[in-house]
């Protein structure tokens, strides 16, 4: 049976298809419109091993769940990596015909799809997190309006629904005063759906078993509970911890060159300090925040902070022991989320050392 690969570039209202055999001859190249019924209608057309290949985004969760069933093998890969292999001209069946050619040759980096059991939660995830972003924005433009008036505030006092006659009394201008009041009007409203949506989140969060095992974990509150299940999905994606650190932005990066010499014969590998280069740049950028804040919060308290001040003792720079208590963290998360068993500070802590 003959293998086809083939890539798709995808937009709004059409997808752009190349199919290229195993010999990396190009067989078919067609313009399809984006939707379900014209996509199964061209994989049905094809004879063999169809392998697809297509770039995360807007489309891809909607793409891989019609695509996968119909092929032998579905790769949602990321487009990050592809525009460092991806040189040349451009245009939709370029772009589709090299993704075609990437995934022949096994040179894409897939992202993760799969599971089904966070479906519901992830836009419930994304409906909470879009409404704090638009909060911190209103927050900004209420900040950056009185601060052009050279109007002095501090912190949150701002933001106090009881003082807020006295901050727009401070506006002269009416026109700035009338912006003031809509934006403060605004905020109440976002902080309400705000409010509605956590809850929601919070309260799908809860049908899932993992819920109650990560919730035993130190600094790991309902919402940042909810959005490490919804990101993740299953822990199992990972066979180590290490891994899961290369994910979570925390795995440090390493450049040596000229590593061995040879000495009576024999090849030896050279007595030398590898050179660190930062963490990874590559990750998830939800998870790293979440990890990141819940390691600056325990290095201070609770049973993390003995871990931390240890590691300060060894001569470690601070920022990088809360690098240390952050890692420590998640692979007790990834611990106990394998085992399924509760949190015990003994036992699970040297296991995820």
């Amino acid at each position: 049976m003959k293998n086809y690969y083939i890539g798709m570039d995808v937009h709004k209202a059409t997808i752009a298809i190349a199919a290229l055999d195993a010999s990396g001859k190009l067989v078919a190249q067609s313009i399809i419109e984006t939707s379900t019924q014209t996509v199964r209608d061209f994989l049905h057309s094809v004879r063999g091993e169809v392998h697809v290949t297509f770039e995360e985004g807007n489309h891809a969760a909607w793409l891989y769940d019609i695509v996968e069933p119909l092929v032998k093998r579905v790769v949602v890969c990321n487009p990050k990596h592809n525009s460092k292999l991806m040189s040349g001209s451009k245009s939709d069946r370029i772009d589709a015909r090299k993704l075609a050619e990437l995934l022949r040759l096994n040179a894409v980096k897939a992202v993760y799809h799969g599971e089904h059991g966070t479906r519901t939660l992830k836009p419930l995830m994304r409906s909470y997190e879009c409404f704090v972003s638009d909060i911190t924005r209103v927050k900004n433009r209420l900040k950056g309006l009185y601060n052009s008036q050279a109007i002095m505030n501090r912190g949150r006092e701002l933001y106090h629904t009881s003082k807020r006659q006295m901050w727009l009394e401070k506006l002269v201008n009416a026109g700035q005063r009338s912006r003031a009041e809509l934006l403060f009007v605004q905020l109440e409203d976002l902080k309400e759906l705000k409010r509605v949506a956590q809850k929601a989140m919070v309260a799908e969060s809860t049908r899932h078993e993992a819920h109650k095992i990560l919730s035993q974990v130190p600094e790991l509150g309902p919402v940042r509970v909810a959005q490490i299940i919804a990101t993740v999905d299953t822990p199992y994606r990972f066979r180590t911890k290490r891994p899961f650190w290369n994910y979570l932005g925390l795995a440090v990066e390493t450049r040596s060159s000229s590593d061995h010499e040879v000495e009576d014969g024999r090849v030896k590998r050279k007595k030398k300090v590898i050179q660190t280069r930062g963490l990874n740049e590559d990750y998830n950028r939800r998870l790293k925040s979440i990890f990141k804040s819940a390691a600056v919060h325990a290095c201070g308290c609770g049973v993390y902070k003995q871990y931390y001040e240890g590691l300060l003792k060894t001569g470690m720079r601070p920022e990088m022991a809360r690098l240390g208590v952050a890692r420590k963290l998640a692979a007790t998360v990834l611990a106990v989320w394998k085992s399924g068993e509760a949190f015990d500070e003994g036992r699970i802590m040297s296991q995820a050392a």
